[in-house]
């Protein structure tokens, strides 16, 4: 059948019927399925899907307090950090800072001790030398005496076995020889 053999049936049908409006029994029966599709939109899958939403909003929301937690926490540690390495360096200086005295106190002590090692091994040597030249005095004393007596003896002729007599001319020979030193030097 052509198109226009059926506008033909239409018009023939009636004239007062328009073919955009629907007859009222399908507007009634559209109507009812609608209905029944809303409610069971509404009672079935709309709060399935509102339960969804409500899920995701709090997984979001919870997802959120938990970033910004973990972002106080952060700068918490961070805060903490920072202070923590401030605090190291100031006791990193000071540890220097007590290095460095500490140093300077040893050098100084051992300065010290070093003077008074030195100071006391000049006066142990000083007191040796000067014992030892007393020593050799002594020893020099007796052997020049002896010589002295020997070479008297043989000068003068006479035996000066006398002790009192040999110490005579042992102490007068030396006080000369002292006096010839001293005079000369």
């Amino acid at each position: 059948m052509s198109i226009l053999n059926a506008v033909t049936l239409a018009a023939e049908e009636g004239a007062s019927h328009n073919p955009v409006i629907p007859p009222p029994y399908d507007i009634l029966w559209s109507f009812v399925i609608f209905v029944v599709i809303a409610v069971a939109f509404q009672r079935y899958l709309l709060p399935k899907l509102q339960k969804v939403l409500d899920e995701r909003a709090e997984l979001i929301e919870g997802g959120i307090s938990k970033a910004e937690k973990a972002q106080a926490e952060a700068a918490a540690a961070l805060e903490e950090y920072t202070a923590q390495l401030t605090e190291a360096r100031a006791e990193a200086a000071r540890i220097r800072e007590d290095a460095r005295a500490e140093a300077a106190q040893i050098l100084s002590e051992t300065r010290a001790k070093a003077s008074n090692d030195a100071e006391r091994i000049v006066d142990t040597a000083a007191r040796q030398i000067e014992a030892e030249r007393q020593q050799t005095i002594v020893a020099l004393r007796g052997e020049v005496g002896t010589l002295a007596v020997e070479l008297a003896s043989k000068i003068v002729g006479e035996s000066l076995a006398d002790d009192a007599r040999q110490q005579r001319v042992i102490d007068t020979f030396l006080d000369d020889l002292e006096s010839n030193v001293k005079a000369k030097g």
